[in-house]
């Protein structure tokens, strides 16, 4: 049954890029409450500066949450409001926040969602490929034999499917795709989404590598794959 306390853990949606995303009851929420936990408490500050927030902050992190979980779980059972937030978009979605929510789940606490940006839903949206059904896989493997096996394995789906890749793997991972589940495979690139170099591409496979081939990619990289099924 949920813990009484007059403390209170927030999940904080925070923009993707363009600061002024942000909702009012995100800002709302990140004024009132005693601590902000942030996965980068340099990257959070410039958003609190933009709009003159002053709560402290620590930092929550991949490498430190697993200890750092207790501490706020017992920060909000002693009373305190508590927002978590991470670089960008919504926590927990290939970002911290997975391990507290289970935890307070767990310890009677009942979490409070302030949702907003996130850059799946984005993608979802902006690639313009089927969506009745789909999957979200996070990074894809960065070994060749896994990142190959794994793409095998989409080539088997009959959804589409929505990962995150660092740019400078982006068209080892294209022409992954290529390879196990053909060239007319359909797909969308939707990279630094919301920011001033926004770009979606959309087409083959095929045509990404041709038209593509000799690009630096650079910035955040949302890839959207519609796989044929073979029969």
């Amino acid at each position: 049954m949920p813990f009484e306390s007059a403390g209170k853990l927030y999940i904080v949606s925070t923009p993707i890029g363009n600061l002024d995303d942000i909702t009012y009851r995100a800002l709302d929420t990140l004024r009132s409450v005693d601590l902000i936990a942030a996965e980068d408490t340099r990257h959070t500050r410039k958003l609190l500066a933009r709009f003159d927030i002053h709560t402290p902050m620590c930092s929550y992190h991949a490498h430190n949450e697993h200890h750092k979980t207790a501490e706020l779980i017992e920060a909000v059972r002693s009373g305190r409001k508590v927002a978590v937030v991470s670089d960008a978009g919504t926590p927990a979605i290939a970002d911290p926040g997975f391990l507290l929510v289970r935890e307070a789940v767990a310890a009677g606490i009942e979490p409070q969602l302030i949702p907003g940006v996130s850059a799946l839903t984005f993608a979802v949206t902006a690639a313009g490929l089927p969506v009745d059904k789909f999957a979200f896989y996070g990074f894809p493997p960065v070994k060749a034999g896994r990142k190959t096996a794994f793409f095998e394995r989409l080539a088997a789906e009959d959804k589409t499917v929505i990962i995150f890749e660092s740019p400078h793997r982006l068209g080892k991972t294209l022409s992954c795709i290529a390879e196990t589940a053909g060239r007319d495979t359909p797909v969308a690139v939707i990279r630094e989404a919301t920011k001033i170099h926004e770009e979606i591409l959309r087409g083959t496979v095929e045509e990404l590598l041709r038209n593509h081939a000799n690009r630096s990619w650079k910035g955040e990289c949302a890839l959207v794959i519609n796989p044929i099924v073979k029969t």
